[in-house]
């Protein structure tokens, strides 16, 4: 895991992931009797084949190769195998999925939700105003500091994956409600203490993902939302909404952060259907 974190500069949620991986991997070896040094290609694929038949989705099984291909990389490099059983294995074909995403009047019954009358209600509405205005991934906005807001200027700066830093700007109205949390609402949770984070929880700490997805929950609930919600589909709305609105692929791509475009071009699709939504709706012999 050091390797993974410094050598290849791996923020610590893709460590825990290939953590993850690693242990159902070394769980599967034991209960075979075998040792990561005398794995061939067969026992790949049969543990592969028993996480598919315990229902492990392919999105799932596609990393659980990435992770072993990157380990027994790793083996092989430090000598300390001399055989990778991970070269003959293929990485099935992606399923294409279509994220779920929200319409804006859904958007707007969201960012509504929280009561800014209360200290907690006025954080959640500005984490959530943030989130749509930036696109920002959950694990950015619980570790955004106060330092990274230059809202003078109408820009956030953030860490994304592979510790690439990247200037995202922000709205007017998100910038509001930030102002309103900084006043208002974060000095009555800061209690006393310092804190360098910008987004606190009751007890004055750095709020946690878990936190924001507990939230969300709720507040979901609250807005009568039916659709599976969590802070990603934030993200994924912000990216289809100014596509829709115009916004140049390549724009998008840097925004949120892509190393690859074609990670991005998920977004053309759901613009695409969505213009046919509106087709089908407005066209009279649709």
């Amino acid at each position: 895991m050091h390797y993974l974190k410094v050598e290849r500069g791996l923020s610590a949620n893709t460590v825990a992931s290939y953590r993850n991986d690693l242990q159902t991997f070394a769980l599967y070896l034991a209960e075979q009797n075998l040792s990561y040094q005398s794995v061939t290609k067969d026992d790949v694929l049969a543990y592969l084949q028993k996480e598919m038949d315990t229902g492990k989705t392919n999105a799932t099984i596609i990393h659980r190769i990435t992770s072993l291909r990157k380990f027994y990389q790793y083996l092989v490099q430090d000598q300390i195998v001399t055989q990778n059983p991970m070269l003959l294995i293929d990485t099935p074909k992606k399923q294409q999925h279509l994220p779920e995403v929200l319409t804006t009047k859904e958007v707007e019954t969201l960012l509504n939700t929280p009561n800014t009358g209360q200290a907690l209600g006025m954080r959640d509405r500005a984490i959530l105003e943030v989130m749509y205005a930036t696109g920002l991934r959950v694990s950015e906005i619980v570790n955004l500091k106060l330092n990274d807001l230059h809202l003078s200027l109408g820009i956030i700066q953030t860490i994304g994956k592979g510790q690439k830093e990247r200037i995202i700007p922000i709205g007017d109205v998100a910038i509001h409600w930030l102002e309103q949390y900084l006043q208002l609402s974060r000095p009555k949770l800061l209690k006393n203490k310092r804190s360098p984070y910008l987004f606190l929880n009751f007890h004055g700490n750095q709020l946690t993902r878990q936190g924001i997805w507990k939230n969300l929950k709720k507040q979901v609930q609250q807005a009568g939302i039916t659709k599976e919600v969590s802070p990603h589909t934030l993200r994924h709305s912000f990216a289809t909404h100014i596509l829709e609105n115009g916004a140049d692929l390549r724009i998008v791509q840097e925004l949120l952060g892509h190393a690859d475009i074609s990670t991005t071009q998920i977004y053309t699709h759901l613009s695409k259907r969505r213009l046919a939504e509106i087709y089908n709706q407005a066209h009279p012999r649709a």
